[in-house]
């Protein structure tokens, strides 16, 4: 009877201690939880087309919030960043192309960094082909607005496009202008939906 009593007394005890270690177990979770989506990780969604081919209208995107705490941004990162002007609550994602210091022309349909025609713009390696299959010649800019001057970058301030360059609003027009290092949100890290887009940002 005695080593029943044991027993009993042991098993009640083993359950309690489970049923503590899953409390335990939840709670960190949901801290780390809390603690990765308000400090490390955000999420945003693309509107509109101005990122085409890279990003789509609809696409939901994991924004890295920590890397810049790190190092400083890079030339063709995919930042989200809040628009300089008020009364405009939606966030901008678009890619960087002038770095602080620099100064940015757009020139004849090329962009020229510091007087030199941008090498390796991003937008050449995007693969782009014709109905028969042969590679296609990215377009060259259109419209080149405020950068149709050159545009010197002051110490904090990034020059962005987007990817689909002559259907993009972007530091071109006054309404986005040079983008201050404070306003960047982050990096855009991944696609997260939908299923069949799902991979990381190059």
């Amino acid at each position: 009877m005695a080593d029943f009593e044991v027993y009993r007394r042991e098993k009640k005890y083993h359950v309690h201690e489970i049923i503590l270690k899953w409390i335990v177990d939840i709670t960190m979770v949901v801290c780390l939880s809390f603690i990765l989506a308000t400090y490390m990780l955000g999420k945003t969604t693309v509107v509109g087309h101005s990122m085409e081919p890279t990003l789509e209208n609809d696409d939901s995107l994991l924004v890295d919030k920590v890397s810049y705490c790190f190092r400083q941004p890079e030339r063709y990162d995919v930042i989200v960043f809040e628009p300089a002007i008020a009364n405009v609550s939606k966030y901008y994602v678009k890619r960087i192309v002038g770095l602080p210091g620099e100064t940015i022309q757009i020139i004849d349909g090329v962009v020229y960094i510091n007087g030199e025609p941008l090498e390796n713009d991003v937008i050449y390696s995007f693969g782009l082909k014709d109905e028969a299959g042969k590679p296609v010649e990215p377009e060259k800019i259109y419209n080149a607005g405020l950068a149709e001057k050159p545009i010197t970058l002051g110490y904090d301030e990034y020059f962005v496009l987007g990817d689909n360059r002559n259907n993009s609003e972007d530091s071109r027009f006054s309404n986005v202008g040079n983008v201050k290092y404070s306003a960047i949100i982050g990096r855009i890290w991944a696609v997260s939906s939908p299923f069949g887009r799902m991979g990381l940002v190059k």
